[in-house]
């Protein structure tokens, strides 16, 4: 990521928040769906989360990499989506892992060809793929991610605000609330922070199963 001045927080403290706003909302989705509070406070994390894949598949030396570690995740964290959301393994739903892997690979097309047709062809094969596989947030999460994208060159403040308003009123319902990501991203200055890449990855699917084994273990096996 871009090194900046200025004061502010960093990526890592960005990734914290996201975190932290992801497990609430999971553990409202899961142990305690009758608090929509829960739900509430977790509309921060997706929208941060495409921040920073954009940010990091912008400045990363090596973007196919970065799209492998993502794939990688992904299957990896299928068989804990699937037993802590839908009680079994399925085919009909993939995580969100996959959401942000097609919107890395959209942004690297965009990236790698000064003519703009080959990231609107990869753009427009992404959304339907999306939509197909059922991942999280589907073909309006790889657009959200493409949105960081292309407005990157924008002030920070019209980036931060517009992408997430544009998501926030996309998706409607309790979603509206991630228009309040746009705070924390606010704050970003351009700093990377310690690195503790791995750790953010593995959380994911770690704390998907310990949330799955919580709940199999309360309504006794």
């Amino acid at each position: 990521m871009a090194e900046t001045q200025g004061r502010g927080i960093n990526g890592f403290t960005l990734k914290w928040i996201a975190m932290a706003s992801m497990l609430i909302d999971h553990m409202g989705a899961i142990l305690f769906p009758q608090y929509i509070q829960l739900r509430i406070v977790g509309r921060l994390a997706f929208p941060i989360y495409c921040f920073l894949l954009a940010e990091g598949a912008v400045h990363t030396s090596n973007i196919r990499k970065y799209e492998l570690r993502l794939l990688l995740f992904a299957c990896l964290s299928e068989a804990p989506f699937d037993m802590a959301f839908w009680g079994g393994l399925t085919l009909e739903h993939q995580n969100v892992f996959f959401t942000l892997f097609l919107g890395a690979v959209v942004i690297e097309q965009f990236k790698a060809h000064e003519e703009r047709w080959f990231g609107i062809g990869a753009f427009l094969l992404a959304c339907p793929l999306a939509e197909y596989m059922n991942t999280d947030y589907g073909a309006k999460g790889v657009l959200f991610i493409l949105c960081f994208y292309l407005f990157r060159q924008f002030a920070f403040v019209k980036q931060a605000v517009f992408a997430s308003l544009n998501y926030a009123l996309a998706q409607g319902g309790v979603q509206v609330y991630a228009c309040f990501a746009a705070f924390p991203m606010l704050l970003y200055n351009g700093r990377r922070g310690p690195r503790m890449k791995y750790f953010f990855y593995v959380f994911y699917p770690a704390h998907l199963l310990i949330l799955y084994l919580i709940k199999y273990f309360e309504l006794g096996g």
